[in-house]
């Protein structure tokens, strides 16, 4: 049986949005001029730019979708079990993807035989192959979409074997490895984590406000030194703490929908946001704020930014029914995962053709305006390609 709380517009709205600046950002690397507050915050400068508060954003709104996802699981009669096994398919998923992505950067053409850009072309091909939504089919055809997804196994693997890196002579060559999870690992890992730790603990909310806890002070225990140089864990549990800030949000959202407790949530979010970013200002006296390092105000501070943004949204698209106004990137918010890799299709292809353009379409305020533009059409392909049968779900 379905739920009553089965769907927050303003949490795909939210996805979407964190979607289109993620490309946006991302293609900032092609424009000269702009201010330097939209960009990466060097990793030892205490502070952080628009850029850095993006996947923090995002890595959110992906806790506050969990709880949806597996009660929908539960409904449909799944067990702890098949939710579990679910999740961990899904984040090895995103593992193998953020592994590959990483190595793209460090592949050596001559070495391993393969121009780059091609490499890096076959492998997200592949990515479509095998992680493409396929229609339901049954005979020949059921087969055909099997052998699609066998053929993109069998062509990933030839490419991690195949890889070579860093190499100006034999002594130094390198093979494919998990140098950085990337991005999508990253998210691979906060997803499996958390997900598990909700599918456990769901129905206590001390616990699960305890499990935020222990990724905040493992991170600031991490960055005291108390555990040695280097991380022990991914982000030593930055990532996490985001998608549990997002979790909680849900939960606090999903105790007062269709009651007159909507005052009673905005007031506890807002609540929430505040003293977030003041506890991430008063720990900004022992770290400081940097993205690349994960530090501890930098997640606190990002957390109460991306609860204070979900509020605009819940506020415009599910109180004043404004959805309508954010459905040019709305694709961006259900086809995330597309709408991700697309761009290293089109960065691909760019430098394998030596295509450029004019200096002053990617210098100052038009160089932006052309990174906003390249953004809505990337995720309006997004769209084309979904209407195509062409969409990426893990």
């Amino acid at each position: 049986m379905k739920t009553a709380f089965s769907r927050v517009p303003s949490i795909d709205v939210f996805r979407a949005f964190t979607m289109f600046l993620m490309i946006f950002v991302n293609d900032l690397w092609t424009l000269t001029g702009i201010p330097s507050w939209m960009e990466h915050t060097a990793t030892q400068t205490d502070g952080m730019g628009l850029a850095d508060i993006v996947f923090p954003a995002f890595l959110v709104v992906m806790g506050m979708s969990i709880p949806f996802a597996i009660q929908n699981r539960i409904d449909n009669g799944q067990s702890k079990l098949q939710i579990s096994w679910h999740i961990v398919i899904r984040s090895l998923a995103l593992l193998i993807m953020g592994v590959f992505t990483v190595n793209f950067s460090e592949l050596n053409g001559q070495a391993t035989g393969i121009n780059p850009y091609w490499y890096e072309i076959i492998a997200v091909a592949a990515f479509f192959m095998i992680w493409n939504v396929y229609p339901k089919a049954e005979g020949n055809r059921k087969y055909f979409y099997i052998s699609i997804q066998i053929t993109g196994v069998i062509i990933l693997a030839l490419l991690a074997i195949i890889f070579r890196g860093n190499a100006e002579g034999v002594e130094t060559v390198t093979y494919f490895q998990p140098r950085w999870w990337g991005i999508l690992g990253l998210i691979g890992w906060a997803y499996l984590g958390s997900a598990l730790l909700y599918l456990l603990l769901k129905q206590s909310w001390i616990m699960l406000i305890a499990a935020w806890l222990f990724f905040m002070l493992f991170n600031i225990a991490g960055h005291s030194g108390i555990f040695g140089k280097g991380e022990v864990f991914v982000g030593n549990g930055a990532f996490h703490a985001f998608t549990f800030v997002g979790i909680l949000l849900t939960l606090l959202l999903k105790r007062f929908v269709g009651t007159e407790g909507t005052k009673k949530f905005f007031s506890a979010a807002i609540a929430a946001s505040v003293l977030l970013i003041i506890a991430g200002f008063l720990l900004r006296n022992f770290f400081i704020i940097s993205k690349n390092l994960a530090t501890p105000p930098w997640i606190l501070i990002c957390s109460g930014i991306s609860i204070a943004l979900f509020l605009i949204f819940y506020w415009l698209v599910d109180l004043k029914a404004k959805e309508k106004w954010f459905s040019i990137i709305k694709t961006g918010g259900t086809s995330t995962l597309t709408c991700y890799l697309i761009p290293y299709f089109v960065y691909s292809f760019y430098a394998l053709y030596a295509f450029t353009l004019p200096t002053w379409l990617t210098t100052g305020s038009v160089g932006i305006l052309k990174s906003v533009i390249f953004s809505l059409l990337i995720i309006g392909f997004t769209t084309v390609l979904g209407k195509l049968k062409i969409k990426l779900k893990i």
